[in-house]
């Protein structure tokens, strides 16, 4: 009996808390002046339509190439906008690697690799609008065949360009998302 009361307080306290940190669905539309988000079954598409006029500029290393394309997919998988409103640029990627799992004659066995970028997004109209860096960590086996190494390189190269790209990717959506309910009129962007 009491132990379904505490159930009951733990998930009440929990649901208190996700309410009152902020969290602000990205894709649904909020309606009146009440701060009350509507979901009928469908997701706001301003954000969507704006993200889609987003233009990737060129990046000049490979990971870096493999990020754009990356983001490209993400805002608009039909193509490059024929006259974008904003521009992200991308700076060259940091790339740093540690070597891990030392063996007793002092060779790795591991390394740990991390790739950092900085972008920012500007628009035709204002200017600069949000920057900020995004990174990852990840790791991958030195084998005694170069071939299985090399293909787990380019591995880690692609998957940390999908994970950045998806992190770029949220952080300019809730860009757009802040924008778009601080103005008064939802249905203006």
């Amino acid at each position: 009996m009491w132990y379904s009361k505490l159930k009951i307080l733990s998930v009440a306290v929990l649901l208190g808390g996700i309410s009152s940190c902020g969290f602000e669905p990205l894709y649904v539309e909020k309606v009146g002046g009440d701060d009350l988000w509507y979901y009928n079954n469908e997701y706001d598409a301003d954000i969507v339509h704006e993200m889609a006029q987003v233009k990737v500029e060129g990046a000049t290393d490979r990971i870096g190439q493999l990020i754009r394309n990356e983001l490209m997919d993400n805002f608009n998988p039909y193509g490059e906008p024929k006259c974008a409103k904003y521009f992200l640029k991308l700076q060259p990627v940091g790339k740093r690697t540690v070597e891990q799992a030392l063996r007793d004659d002092i060779t790795a066995t591991r390394e740990k690799v991390k790739y950092t970028i900085k972008y920012s997004l500007w628009s035709k109209k204002d200017g600069h609008l949000v920057s900020g860096n995004s990174w990852v960590y990840l790791s991958y086996d030195l084998l005694d065949n170069p071939y299985s190494t090399t293909m787990d390189k380019k591995k880690v190269e692609k998957d940390g360009a999908k994970i950045i790209a998806n992190d770029i990717s949220l952080r300019i959506g809730s860009y757009f998302h802040s924008v778009k309910t601080k103005r008064g009129n939802p249905n203006e962007f």
